[in-house]
């Protein structure tokens, strides 16, 4: 499971788990568990931009375009592992965490599937470039530090304004290979959001990429806004937060599961900046990661190690005025390579670890969870957990409701008699 002298690339991601709530999830359903949406400005933004022109590519397990809720999203692909297809919607990896990819862009640029059903995402007019990687389970002969750098490389040449890394190497430092990709990629303006990965997992502090100057690092946070202890980790290099609990995102083939994990508050944001991009070109990355950190609602001091400068606000993001920088407030890659790498070079190098997931995504397999069309439908786990339970509370309820009713009437006819 961990070997020397390679490095440790996770999927910052925790636990999936079915729908609940209902005998039957329908795909409208789905469009009312997304709380963010008006909790965090996002379809209040939309009334100024949807993120159409601008394209976003998803460094992950893959994306499963074919998927109803992704329908005309997919405009292109690759696959640096060796192991996925040429467009890089096949998804990689075990049963449990290939769905990954996919959950990451519904979130991200989801279409629905038709009127308030199915999966929207922030960024419902993006486009999506997918860049399939092997990480976990996935056998490859490429390092997963080379496939990022590949995958980063890609990106930027085949027209990606922000790129989403919902992963993480659990170390704070990161080989010399992403010293070039990432500066590559901020030379062409190109903004890259990158999850902090989940304590839950056992990442206690953010890991590279989300260590990297330059980069909008994303924390997590529950359903009221208050930091996430399983699914996010801390760091002074947190930029803003998300929601990264109760979420929901399009399973590849069909179906939707809930999920948690700062996996899923990066596309989020990386959605939110895609808003700002299409709403304004003129501006430079370093100025739309500016109005990114600058809108959010502040909690506590800020910037903090757990919230970054604060919770994400979507629609302040793309309509407040806001005053330019000059440079990324995020960091200089540049200037940290100057200062950095040239100690690094006279200090012994450490190894790292074969990539696992930072946590194993829990997809409920066939044998719990049925996919019926755009319907999940849960099963013997939902049925013990919940449906049992609540079905003898409700038969207890009725009983003793009759009971009493009995009584009642039992006392007036007596009392008539008398």
């Amino acid at each position: 499971m961990i070997r020397a002298g390679r490095a440790l690339v996770a999927l910052a991601v925790g636990v999936a788990l079915a729908l609940g709530g209902a005998t039957v999830a329908h795909a409208d359903q789905v469009r009312s568990l997304e709380y963010w949406l008006n909790d965090y400005g996002i379809s209040q933004a939309w009334s100024a931009s949807r993120g159409a022109g601008v394209k976003v590519a998803i460094i992950d397990t893959g994306v499963d375009g074919t998927v109803p809720d992704l329908r005309g999203a997919v405009v292109g692909g690759t696959d640096v592992s060796g192991i996925g297809s040429p467009n890089g919607q096949k998804p990689l990896g075990s049963s449990d965490e290939s769905g990954h990819g996919t959950w990451v862009a519904s979130l991200l640029a989801g279409r629905g599937t038709g009127g308030d059903k199915g999966v929207i995402g922030v960024a419902p007019d993006a486009s999506i470039l997918t860049v399939s990687v092997a990480l976990g389970s996935s056998p490859s002969s490429v390092s997963s530090d080379d496939q990022i750098a590949d995958g980063v490389r890609w990106a930027v040449d085949n027209g990606a304004k922000v790129i989403n890394m919902s992963l993480t190497r659990n170390t704070l430092d990161w080989p010399e290979s992403w010293d070039t990709a990432f500066q590559y990629a901020f030379a062409h303006d190109v903004v890259i959001v990158a999850a902090a990965g989940n304590r839950g997992s056992g990442t206690t502090e953010v890991g590279a990429p989300a260590t990297i100057p330059g980069v909008l690092t994303v924390a997590g946070v529950d359903r009221n806004g208050k930091a996430s202890f399983d699914a996010s980790s801390q760091g002074i290099t947190i930029g803003v937060s998300a929601p990264s609990e109760q979420l929901v995102g399009a399973n590849p083939g069909a179906g939707y599961v809930q999920w948690e994990g700062t996996s899923g508050a990066a596309p989020l944001v990386a959605g939110a900046v895609a808003l700002v991009r299409a709403a304004h070109p003129e501006l430079n990355a370093a100025n739309v990661i500016n109005r990114i950190i600058s809108t959010a609602r502040p909690v506590g001091s800020v910037p903090s190690p757990i919230y970054g400068y604060g919770l994400l606000n979507a629609y302040a993001a793309v309509t407040a005025n806001v005053a330019p920088v000059v440079a990324n407030p995020m960091g200089d890659l540049g200037q940290w390579i100057h200062i950095h790498r040239r100690a690094q070079s006279t200090t012994p190098s450490q190894g790292g670890q074969a990539p696992v997931p930072t946590s194993t995504p829990r997809a409920l397999p066939p044998d719990r969870t049925v996919a019926i069309g755009q319907l999940v439908v849960p099963g013997w786990d939902a049925l013990t957990l919940f449906w049992i339970p609540f079905t003898l509370l409700a038969g207890f309820i009725v009983l003793v409701a009759l009971g009493v009713t009995g009584a009642v009437l039992h006392f007036r006819r007596a009392g008539r008699r008398g």
